[in-house]
């Protein structure tokens, strides 16, 4: 079997906001619970494993390989919900779109800071 990404795990203040942050934001399927996680999986197959944790949360960045179909979903959603999104991961351009490797990308936080991203073409696609 060749070696592919199963699960990370996506430390949160609360886990219930976070993954229904993820969930509603993203166009997926409603959480699994699997204790202590909440599951959001994305259609790849790969698992978000969402888990309540005691004290700071150490924040990461997730970026999520979109179609300009669900690029345009997701951002009219976080549109709607007034949150600031950015061009860039250090959160300099806001409001903001880039353009960058020939397509789309913005960033934007979840409930626990953590540095999302969509795009529309991942660094380094040749195509």
């Amino acid at each position: 079997m060749a070696v592919q990404l199963n699960h990370t795990i996506v430390p949160a203040r609360d886990d219930e906001e976070t993954a229904r942050f993820l969930t509603e934001i993203l166009g997926l399927a409603a959480p699994v619970r699997s204790e202590p996680f909440l599951v959001v999986r994305l259609s790849n197959d790969v698992a978000l494993d969402v888990m309540r944790i005691g004290g700071p949360v150490p924040t990461g960045h997730y970026a999520f390989l979109v179609d300009d179909e669900e690029f345009d979903a997701i951002l009219g959603r976080i549109r709607e919900r007034g949150l600031t999104y950015w061009a860039d991961p250090f959160h300099r351009h806001a409001g903001r779109v880039n353009d960058w490797f020939g397509g789309r990308g913005a960033y934007f936080e979840d409930p626990s800071g953590h540095n999302l991203e969509i795009m529309t073409r991942a660094s380094g696609d040749s195509r």
